[in-house]
């Protein structure tokens, strides 16, 4: 395991002086077991285990000039789908501020970036955990051309420890199928500082499992993820709802290795609906939900009762729904209740 110390590098003596060019890409994910609620430095309230999605990705190129500038984060610019997108820049820079002591030659560089989304911006597929994993995998592209002595798991864990300064869920947008992210203790190398892939081998009923995403609302999120997590800080339920994402995160971590399908299904549902619990009993409250919503999910249920179909459902904080459900079964449930639903769908897997 490493600690914050492990990832603080110092500029090292001699200055590149060519252009650089690097290209990565990174997933989105979707939590099983929802990270909601944080604290300090962007540490997470309770533990939170993902699906990596493979099809929802974003992909970016950073082209790199070298700058004597002095600045107190490095000059950039930002492109989406070839087009200057100056209001993502904010928060870019903001992303840089937080991470620049711990990558501090980046400010040796000007950076052009050129990112897109294989999926529709502000659909509700957290573009943002993938863009700031994106951003995070092409810093650490230049880390290891400086310092190419650094080991695998050390890149991978500070490509995930830096994500997480942006966004808490980035943190979990770095490897397949499956990531976990935050300190249990009784999940050996879990911690606060970045998202591990568990040893434990996934069974193969979560092989290819299917993610089909369907739109119930587009646009941007009626509250912004800090805006939600804070409401955590004074909620009524705060205690109840780390001890039951504590017992379970634990469980579906076991889940996961042993394929109890039905465990799986009331835990995921649980949690997707226990997160809008806490948003509308919260102050001030929110109701995410759209009709759509509940009549989806009420498909869903009626399908898995009356022809015992392993199917079931997620949600972010917002209207769209999350069906989930193995690979082995995917022609029951396009022909069943994928082709009944009028709502854009992405069609995505682990």
């Amino acid at each position: 395991m490493f600690t914050k110390k492990d990832f603080i590098k110092t500029c090292p003596e001699t200055q590149m002086d060519e252009n650089l060019t690097f290209e990565s890409s990174a997933p989105s994910n979707i939590a099983l077991v929802k990270y909601w609620g944080k604290h300090g430095e962007q540490f997470p309230m309770n533990p939170s285990i993902s699906f990596t999605l493979n099809k929802s990705r974003t992909i970016t190129k950073a082209i790199l000039k070298p700058s004597d500038e002095k600045t107190q984060i490095p000059r950039f610019k930002f492109f989406l789908d070839q087009q200057h997108q100056p209001d993502f820049e904010p928060k870019i820079a903001q992303f840089f501020e937080k991470i620049v002591s711990y990558v501090p030659f980046i400010n040796r560089y000007q950076w052009i970036f050129y990112s897109q989304n294989t999926f529709p911006h502000s659909s509700g597929i957290a573009s943002s955990a993938s863009g700031l994993a994106t951003l995070s995998k092409l810093i650490m592209n230049l880390e290891q051309k400086l310092f190419p002595e650094s080991n695998p798991a050390y890149i991978l864990a500070k490509t995930s420890f830096l994500a997480r300064l942006g966004s808490g869920s980035a943190a979990r947008s770095i490897q397949h199928p499956v990531m976990l992210w935050g300190k249990h203790p009784d999940i050996q190398d879990s911690t606060d500082l970045y998202a591990i892939k568990p040893e434990n081998a996934l069974h193969p009923v979560f092989n290819n499992f299917q993610d089909t995403i369907v739109l119930v609302e587009k646009g941007q999120k009626k509250v912004s993820s800090t805006a939600g997590h804070a409401l955590m800080n004074r909620h009524p339920f705060k205690e109840i709802r780390k001890q039951q994402a504590f017992d379970r995160s634990l469980r579906m971590y076991h889940i996961l290795k042993e394929g109890n399908i039905e465990e799986f299904i009331k835990i995921v549902e649980a949690e997707a609906l226990e997160l809008h619990a806490l948003m509308m009993t919260s102050e001030p409250n929110y109701i995410l939900m759209e009709p759509a919503t509940l009549a989806i999910i009420k498909a869903i249920r009626q399908l898995r009762e009356t022809a015992n179909i392993p199917v079931c459902f997620t949600l972010d904080a917002g209207a769209n729904v999350h069906i989930l459900y193995p690979d082995t079964v995917k022609h029951e449930v396009q022909t069943h209740l994928l082709s009944k639903i009028d709502f854009e769908q992405i069609k995505d897997y682990i």
